[in-house]
């Protein structure tokens, strides 16, 4: 998608917008002055931003406000579609990046958009279905498929660390030990900049590699040694409790 794109909201809410990936495709850094929706058919997209990484995994979108710099990674083929938002569209808009859950209902209404005529007359079915479609975004449910980066330079190298070896059982213990802190000190300061604990950062890093490793893919069973689960069976429990369903079945979805 051009980054150059003329957006134009004069005549509608909401510009829907169709673009497939190659694995390995990258869109440089850029921004958008208007809140974006991009929502994944197939494939893994990855969103970094200066405050962390978002993995968008297929049928899951990313909610993108207005002005937020970000850059693209693209693993597996990605078939994306796009909502290009007025942020003065409604008042409560999200204003957070955010992976979030696309409804049956909203997704639908995204594959219809594209259809839609640039003009439409008030009371149309067009009309209703820009409508509908801000309605659905204000209810969208908040998935925890964000990966924090840290303020300070000890945490930076930690979590550097962290995903360089992802198949070491790091505890909480051993890092504060590299850092020559306490626990406690480790935890309060870990809180403080990411908002959660050290031990959910690492169960965190392993889901999103081991989603762009399966969307390429690889094994269950390799990819859960290789991110040093002590069996097929203990990964596969992790990934349905975090996305409700076997990971066996995750990349078969339409």
């Amino acid at each position: 998608m051009s980054t150059t794109l003329p957006i134009n909201f004069e005549t509608r809410p909401v510009i829907p917008l169709a673009h497939d990936y190659s694995h390995g495709e990258r869109e440089p850094w850029h921004q958008h002055r208007c809140a974006q929706l991009l929502y994944s058919l197939s494939g893994v997209v990855s969103v970094h931003t200066a405050q962390g990484c978002w993995i968008i995994p297929p049928s899951r979108g990313v909610w993108l406000p207005a002005g937020v710099v970000h850059q693209l990674t693209i693993t597996g083929k990605v078939a994306a579609r796009t909502l290009f938002v007025d942020p003065f569209a409604r008042a409560d808009l999200p204003t957070e990046c955010q992976v979030v859950q696309v409804s049956p209902l909203l997704k639908e209404l995204i594959i219809a958009a594209l259809d839609l005529p640039d003009h439409y007359a008030t009371n149309s079915r067009a009309e209703r279905v820009y409508e509908l479609i801000l309605d659905e975004i204000r209810g969208m449910s908040v998935l925890p498929f964000n990966l924090p980066e840290p303020v300070s330079s000890a945490l930076k190298k930690l979590c550097m660390l962290v995903r360089n070896d992802l198949a070491k059982p790091w505890t909480t213990s051993e890092a504060a030990t590299l850092l020559n802190l306490s626990e406690r000190t480790l935890l309060r300061h870990f809180r403080q900049e990411i908002g959660f604990s050290f031990s959910e950062w690492v169960r965190r890093a392993k889901l999103m590699e081991a989603m762009k490793r399966l969307a390429l893919g690889q094994s269950v069973l390799r990819v859960a040694l290789d991110l040093g689960y002590e069996s097929q069976s203990a990964f596969s429990t992790m990934f349905r409790r975090r996305l409700g369903m076997p990971s066996s079945h995750y990349f078969h979805l339409s």
